[in-house]
């Protein structure tokens, strides 16, 4: 499909200001999404909203399906009557500019267990009808996921594939004694999957009223210790004691000698497809009820992959592999119609790969990422810089993945880009962020994104994550209270007036 000329903001919610320790989908969601209309934006991208495991990455989820709990609102939980203003009055001294997972997991579970708890307690009526809806309507990945938690409660968060031989292998028996002992659980995990989709769809909605469309995000591998992969392990290259034989990664490239060896279960596309690629359709459904276009994280693996084999230390002795191609995208369309995908493109390619991926894109109408970080570095035909563009692709000052372009610009960057950015573009680098966010909005790029962090010119230490480390302060940043000023929002109102990207009906902001 076309992307109309448009500009969007990449911003986490858990990232998000608010008294709980982390970002959440209540008010300050809302005065987000204000501020996001009233500068003249069209999108909101975000992170995965699954569930994450150790190391709290959205990329490493628990489910492809179910909804992260952390992000449930208390105080929307206090307006659904399941708490009280007392429940909410003593919190804790988190830190305002990050996220200290571990304490906010507790504080905000005991919560939202004791809204739980006053659900199921009260049984008010048409609480009850709406949790009986969802718990039909969503039986085919929710039976599943409620009881992968549980369980995963009950063996101290141990690996599902470190569980009994009977549990691991989803004996039937097992399986039916652990559901009545753990009935309680099982309904609690369900209640907590209710009220998150209640209150995402809703600020969704919300969203949407004001013009403003959610850029959601799809990582194409799922963890091994995943609701997913202990579900559905015909769908995954296990063999019979579900051990993974082959893992994914990347080659070596300029980057890294050895690769990246990311240790993801690899699919059998040969099973999907001859059970017409159900469980991808279903994840892709679940995507667009969650958003209104769909970031597909490492794109290209739907073309090739790489495959290594399992028990390897580094990426070296791995293979490239085909991917399902045309034929899965097809089925996807036939099933969901013309939908909006952005593919992640991004990486090392040889040439036959990238003009198949291309090809690939180009039949189905997806666009490709440009990341302006990458643009300064090997002269005038590097393919990310804006003179070198087609309009079918999406601009980024920098991802989540990127350091801030301040950070890039004083610390990751090399002295021969920096030189190369400000010749590029006429500039001194003193508003090094501001001159990127122009780059991109005046690109004939369909769509501009840039980060909150980049809207506020921050520096390193403000960056959202580094690949291939783990553990804080990963994916721990936190946006200020107050920090996205009317300043900030008309400066880029008028960027996007100035560049044909502001939406039908937009108004300039002001008192």
């Amino acid at each position: 499909m076309r992307f109309p000329r448009c500009s969007g903001i990449l911003l986490h919610p858990t990232c998000l200001p608010g008294p709980y320790g982390v970002g959440d989908l209540g008010e300050e969601a809302y005065r987000f999404v204000d501020w996001l209309a009233e500068a003249g934006q069209s999108y909101w991208q975000v992170l995965p909203l699954s569930p994450t495991g150790y190391g709290d990455s959205p990329y490493q989820g628990l489910s492809a399906f179910a909804g992260n709990p952390l992000l449930i609102s208390p105080q929307k939980l206090v307006e659904m009557g399941l708490l009280t203003p007392s429940d909410v009055q003593r919190v804790p001294p988190f830190p305002a500019d990050c996220v200290a997972f571990g304490p906010v997991m507790a504080y905000k579970m005991g919560l939202i267990d004791r809204a739980v708890a006053c659900f199921r307690e009260r049984g008010l009526a048409d609480l009850r009808a709406a949790f009986d809806r969802f718990c039909r309507e969503e039986a085919s990945w929710l039976d599943d996921w409620a009881l992968f938690a549980a369980l995963k409660e009950a063996h101290d968060l141990k690996p599902w594939y470190e569980w009994e031989w009977e549990v691991a292998s989803r004996q039937p028996e097992a399986l039916e004694h652990w559901r009545t002992v753990l009935a309680d659980k099982i309904e609690r995990h369900k209640c907590r999957q209710w009220l998150f989709f209640e209150q995402w769809l809703a600020l969704k909605r919300y969203a949407n009223s004001r013009g403003v469309r959610i850029i959601g995000d799809i990582p194409i591998f799922v963890a091994r210790d995943s609701a997913d992969v202990w579900a559905n392990p015909h769908l995954f290259d296990c063999d019979d004691r579900l051990q993974p034989t082959v893992v994914s990664g990347v080659p070596p490239d300029y980057f890294s000698k050895t690769g990246q060896l990311w240790g993801h279960p690899l699919y059998r596309w040969e099973v999907l497809a001859a059970e017409g690629y159900a469980w991808w359709i279903a994840r892709f459904r679940m995507a667009f009820r969650q958003a209104d276009v769909v970031r597909v994280d490492h794109f290209r693996g739907f073309y090739n992959y790489w495959e290594v084999p399992a028990g390897e230390e580094t990426a070296v002795r791995g293979r490239w592999v085909s991917g399902p191609g045309a034929a899965f995208l097809e089925a996807v369309t036939r099933a969901l119609g013309d939908v909006a995908i952005i593919a992640e493109d991004l990486g090392d390619f040889d040439e036959e790969s990238r003009a198949g991926l291309d090809a690939l894109m180009e039949r189905f109408g997806y666009p490709g990422m440009k990341v302006l970080q990458f643009a300064f570095s090997g002269g005038p035909e590097n393919a990310f810089l804006p003179h070198n563009y087609r309009p079918e692709c999406v601009v980024y000052t920098g991802t989540h993945d990127n350091d801030t372009t301040l950070g890039w610009y004083q610390v990751t960057s090399t002295p021969a880009e920096r030189d190369y950015v400000r010749r590029y573009l006429g500039r001194d680098g003193s508003d090094i962020a501001w001159d990127l966010i122009r780059l991109g909005w005046a690109s004939v790029a369909q769509t501009a994104i840039t980060t909150v962090q980049d809207l506020l010119s921050l520096g390193h230490e403000h960056r959202m994550n580094t690949p291939g480390t783990s553990g804080p302060p990963n994916w721990r940043w936190r946006l200020l209270p107050d920090a996205l000023s009317l300043e900030v929002q008309v400066r880029l109102y008028e960027l996007t007036a100035i560049y044909g990207r502001l939406p039908k009906k937009a108004e300039a902001p002001g008192p």
